[in-house]
């Protein structure tokens, strides 16, 4: 054997991509941050990969009559979180191939009774969503999505900050000349949970003198454009994310800055590759989870019911109406899952973070990271030789250029996704997905050749049979 095939080489994707392949990977660059702009919270994502579904043939469960191969179904828990299944060949107690991510992304969200007036200004208190670095929240134009139910049931949407003609909302910082005291404390002091205030007005009432007259003109606008009074703030959800479009990043336009991108990336790729799925064997499943920034709990997270009541469902259709729980059981325990979060890229100005022999480097792939959790390996999945062997073949026969991770150094930190989750079903789960920069921040970035190897390497694994 010659000695180059005894070497373990990464590549960059962009070297070995053909005219028609780099045209493509611009191609699905727009589309993808079309969908980003139309998924700026975990609802809007789910009603945007619905939308989709739709002009692709899936049709909802409580359509569904007959389960039979080719049949496209989709299900949507409570809006904020789906699942998308194109029916293979094999029936459902086979097993399925499982593509899962995640749509929530840390935010800021409103709370039950945010609105007060200070020093002549509307403000509405706030509490983070997920892991946050608080400083890098202040001092931006944001928006604020959300849904109101009023006293009568009716439901309302919000969403205002991301069009041109719109106000935008904003958190304050201390100016330099007065953060003596700011400038001493550590990084994650300086800005404290309850300092995260978005201003929301700053105009009193007309003709009123009273001691609310700031805050009664804010309530003034929310009821002549929505209807609001302030009771119906306690039952809302209301989100503060970043105001601004997805962008390109760099003069070569080789990489996209957007909000959310973990885990929406990984939302889009399973998304699309779903869509291009046909002939399979084993059932094709993407699913889309919420509540994984903060632990995957709630009717909506991977810990609820909310998956294997669907399968459940299609097994009865499947079945003539007939069900039994080791029919679920062996459902699910015969499926394999990729559990689709994204991976940290090393950052070139913070290398020392990473153990740089096992880090995923920008533009070299979709990243498989056998195993996620913290020092000890604490919470990790931790996927088997046998299962990774059969990723890597399929990656290998499908020309998908990958590479492997670790989430930074030993030591350094940790973290974790759905994959413990669901391989509790005793199913196999390797984490893959796209690597990014600046995780967590307002704006995140990934690079468009990754977002197109991800979308390739999902699409080979719908179609993987045992």
């Amino acid at each position: 054997m010659a000695k180059e095939e005894l070497f373990y080489k990464k590549k960059f994707i962009w070297e070995d991509l053909n005219e028609s392949e780099k045209k493509e990977v611009f191609e699905i660059g727009e589309d993808y941050k079309s969908f980003m702009d139309a998924s700026k919270t975990e609802r809007l994502s789910i009603n945007e990969i619905v939308r989709r579904a739709k002009e692709q043939g899936f049709k909802s469960l409580e359509e569904i009559k007959e389960i039979k191969p080719g049949t496209k179904v989709y299900y949507v828990n409570k809006g904020k979180s789906a699942a998308l299944v194109v029916i293979g060949k094999e029936k459902l107690e086979k097993g399925m191939n499982i593509v899962g991510s995640h749509v929530d992304s840390p935010r800021i969200d409103i709370k039950q009774n945010p609105l007060y007036e200070d020093q002549g200004m509307s403000l509405l208190k706030t509490h983070y969503y997920g892991g946050v670095r608080k400083y890098q929240w202040v001092t931006l134009p944001l928006a604020l999505y959300g849904t109101v139910v009023k006293a009568n049931g009716e439901k309302i949407h919000i969403a205002i900050g991301d069009d041109e003609n719109d106000p935008v909302f904003y958190i304050t910082d201390l100016l330099p000349h007065l953060a003596k005291d700011q400038n001493e404390k550590k990084l994650g002091e300086a800005i404290e949970g309850e300092g995260l205030n978005v201003i929301i007005g700053s105009l009193p009432a007309e003709g009123k003198d009273d001691d609310k007259k700031f805050k009664l003109n804010v309530l003034k606008i929310l009821n002549e454009k929505y209807g609001m009074i302030e009771e119906d703030f306690q039952t809302a959800e209301l989100e503060i994310v970043p105001a601004g479009k997805a962008r390109d990043v760099g003069i070569d336009r080789g990489m996209i800055s957007a909000y959310g991108q973990d885990d929406r990336v990984c939302a889009y790729t399973s998304l699309k590759a779903i869509f291009e799925v046909e002939n399979n064997e084993k059932a094709a499943v993407a699913l889309f989870a919420d509540k994984e920034e903060v632990g995957s709990n709630g009717s909506t997270g991977m810990h609820s019911e909310f998956f294997n009541n669907m399968v459940a469902e299609m097994i009865l259709i499947e079945n003539g109406n007939f069900y039994s729980d080791i029919t679920l059981k062996r459902a699910l325990s015969n499926s394999s899952m990729l559990s689709s979060d994204v991976a940290a890229g090393v950052d070139p100005t913070y290398k020392e973070v990473s153990e740089l022999q096992n880090a995923a480097v920008m533009g070299q792939g979709v990243a498989m990271i056998k195993y996620t959790g913290s020092r000890g390996k604490s919470g990790a999945n931790d996927a088997n030789a046998e299962f990774i062997g059969k990723i890597r073949k399929v990656f290998n026969d499908n020309n998908i250029t990958w590479q492997t991770a670790e989430l930074g150094k030993v030591d350094q930190g940790g973290g974790g996704t759905i994959a413990y989750i669901m391989a509790n079903l005793n199913m196999d789960v390797v984490d893959i997905g796209v690597p990014v920069l600046s995780m967590h921040a307002p704006f995140e970035v990934v690079s468009k050749t990754d977002v197109y190897m991800t979308y390739k390497a999902y699409k080979a694994f719908y179609n993987l049979y045992n």
